[in-house]
Order: C-alpha cells, then sequence, then structure tokens
C-alpha cells in the first residue's frame, strides 16, 4: 500500500449530543470512537479539516489508519462516517482497532480496467452495467489492498462477470464466496443497447403472438346441428 495516513487526535471526556454540538461549532471538530480488539472503547476528537481532506482519498476507506492519541499510536480501520444530509460535513467518525495477527474485514474499491476496449462495447455495441463498486473482504492488514482490479477486455456481449470471476491477491478472500456458492454475485454485466434490446422483446413478442394464432386456428370447432 502506497499511501500512508495518519490523523490527530484527542481523548474526548464531554459526552452527549450537546458535547458534540459544542465540539464541531466551537472548535471545529468531530466525536469520534475507537473500538475493537481486547482495549476499552475510546471517544476521541479529531479536526474536522484534517479527516475531510483524507477522506477526498479513496484508499483512505482500505488502508490501516495510524491514530495519533495524544502519545500513543493505534493502528485502525475506518468502520463507519456519519456526514451531514445537506451540508458537506462529516459528523462522526467509527473506528476499529487492527492486529497485525487478526484477519479483519473490509470494504475494497473496485477499479474497472479496458471498459472503452472492452469485446462486447467496441465490437457488439453493447453498454457496461456495473452491479458493485466494491467487494467486502477479509484479510491480515498486511494483505489488505487498496482496491481491487476487473479487467473488461475480454468480456462479450451478454456475458457477466461475477465475483468467482475475480481474482484476488493472495492471502485475501471474499466475505461473500465464503458463505456459499448462492453469494457470487454479478459484478457487472455487458448489455445490449436499449434500442436492440427493445427490438428483441418486440420480435418475441409477435412470434408469440403467431404462434398463440396459429394455435387458436388449429382447435377444432364445436358439430353443428343435432340427432335427426
Amino acid at each position: 500500500m502506497s499511501n500512508a495516513f495518519e490523523l490527530d487526535c484527542s481523548v474526548r471526556e464531554d459526552q452527549g449530543k450537546g458535547a458534540s454540538r459544542r465540539l464541531r461549532r466551537l472548535n471545529n471538530a468531530i466525536p469520534a470512537v475507537l473500538y475493537g480488539g481486547d482495549k476499552e472503547p475510546v471517544s476521541l476528537t479529531i479536526a474536522h479539516d484534517d479527516i475531510l481532506h483524507a477522506t477526498e482519498n479513496e484508499a483512505f476507506f482500505s488502508h490501516i489508519i495510524t491514530l495519533n492519541i495524544d502519545s500513543k499510536k493505534e493502528k485502525a480501520v475506518i468502520k463507519a462516517l456519519q456526514r451531514h444530509p445537506a451540508k458537506p460535513f462529516i459528523m462522526h467518525a467509527d473506528f476499529l482497532r487492527v492486529s497485525d495477527k487478526q484477519a479483519i474485514v473490509v470494504k475494497v474499491p473496485i477499479h474497472f480496467l479496458n471498459e472503452d476496449k472492452c469485446v462486447g462495447v467496441k465490437m457488439g455495441g453493447g453498454n457496461i452495467l456495473k452491479t458493485l463498486n466494491e467487494i467486502e473482504v477479509s484479510c491480515l492488514p498486511k494483505d489488505l489492498p487498496e482496491f481491487i482490479e476487473v479487467d473488461m477486455l475480454e468480456v462479450d456481449l451478454g456475458d457477466t462477470v461475477h465475483l468467482s470471476d475475480i481474482t484476488l491477491p493472495e492471502g485475501v478472500t471474499s466475505v461473500a464466496l465464503s458463505h456459499g456458492d448462492d453469494s457470487d454475485l454479478s459484478v457487472a454485466t455487458v448489455q445490449q443497447p436499449r434500442g436492440a434490446m427493445e427490438e428483441e422483446e418486440a420480435a418475441d413478442a409477435g412470434d408469440e403472438a403467431a404462434a398463440d394464432e396459429a394455435a387458436d386456428s388449429g382447435e377444432e370447432k364445436p358439430a353443428e346441428g343435432g340427432d335427426d
């Protein structure tokens, strides 16, 4: 992992919603919590601009972060981030402690490669429909990838890339796939252009109507008249 993220923090003594509001309003800082491992949760204060700047980098969400808490350092990953619903403000952050010897579960972003060179797009005129933009993985902290690459070069029209089609880095496993074959989620599909799909649907509907009409015309008519 090429990026290194560090955040300066301080232990927060004041608790409650009122204290959190004062923290944001007066100190331009946010409340946060660090939990997990064999230690008690710790309430923290982090400068808002520091964490806002860090979150502008996609890699922040799939990296081990060093929290400088007063004179101590703690390794962690970001687990939850609460944002203001209408303003570009971060309201609260949750961090999970990590241990070098214990596997962690993290959502890692997907980077799609060769979208413009994809066979189904270039030769078949299709469109790529992305159904996932991140993959939940389990691994040791040292093996945590910054992102997962999905190469679309050889994906043909109508084909779908599933989780099982992706080669993950050594030491990294898909959480979904560990639950069984039924969890082999779709990652991306090369669809036919909208116009072609509509024409195909119309043709199928016409064929079905013609078959129904042929079936109706072949039915036996009821006998006319009665016994003499």
